[in-house]
């Protein structure tokens, strides 16, 4: 994730939420004050959400949290939706739940999940494709999932983060 940020740290503002043990994490179980948060601290400025798909960012409750929360739907626009496969060079990934849920493989979902991209220019082309389905694709949009309560097991390395 770091190398990513870095490589591409002129084209997006990065904003991490739970990636590692030192990120201030939202300590509770009311859900509605969960989502307030993070669309306060993490989203409030932001209009596309990348998420960075590695081999067990399926298992990580905060990535489903913090992908919950960018599609919500009502005062504001909802954020668009990139998934973008680490590292370089891999081409498929197990994409968490909610977001498969906004994804098709045709490209017709809301979201979309590309491999690594080669340039900056790619990187740029993508999130302005993301932020234009904030108002051309937004009715394809679905977040009724629970949102995941506790980290699950990865099915990748069997292991619980």
């Amino acid at each position: 994730m770091d190398a990513f940020i870095q490589e591409f740290e002129g084209v997006f503002i990065p904003k991490v939420l739970g990636a590692n043990d030192n990120n201030e994490f939202i300590n509770s179980t009311n859900t509605d004050y969960v989502m307030q948060r993070i669309r306060e601290k993490y989203l409030e400025d932001s209009t596309v959400t990348i998420v960075l798909v590695g081999s067990c960012t399926h298992s990580r409750r905060y990535v489903d949290w913090e992908i919950k929360s960018s599609l919500q739907q009502g005062r504001d626009l909802p954020n668009g939706l990139l998934g973008i496969a680490i590292p370089r060079g891999k081409t498929s990934a197990h994409l968490p739940e909610r977001f498969k849920y906004n994804w098709k493989k045709d490209g017709e979902g809301y979201a979309k999940f590309q491999s690594y991209p080669s340039s900056e220019q790619q990187l740029r082309e993508w999130i302005e494709g993301a932020y234009q389905a904030r108002t051309m694709r937004a009715s394809l949009i679905d977040n009724s999932l629970p949102m995941m309560r506790y980290n699950s097991k990865c099915t990748i390395c069997e292991k619980t983060h």
